[in-house]
């Protein structure tokens, strides 16, 4: 496990202290579940965009038809 070190104001430090003691937790354990919060609310926010993406190529998709055409007569001039 990594340790990382930030600057914080001394009185929000004082204050998330007390909370964690009033949840009879750490500020280390508030501030590891936050983060870990952050990602997986962003890992299920892809997830969906993906999803929905998905579910658009799905049901807004049509069949074209045969291709008669190569690459090289679209581009020639």
């Amino acid at each position: 496990m990594s340790n990382i070190t930030f600057s914080v104001e001394d009185k929000i430090i004082k204050k998330a202290r007390k909370i964690a003691i009033d949840k009879n937790t750490t500020l280390t354990a508030m501030l590891r579940n936050y983060l870990k919060s952050v990602v997986e609310k962003e890992s299920i926010s892809k997830k969906t965009a993906i999803n929905e993406l998905n579910h658009t190529f799905e049901n807004m998709s049509t069949n074209m038809g045969k291709r008669s055409w190569t690459r090289d007569e679209l581009y020639e001039r």
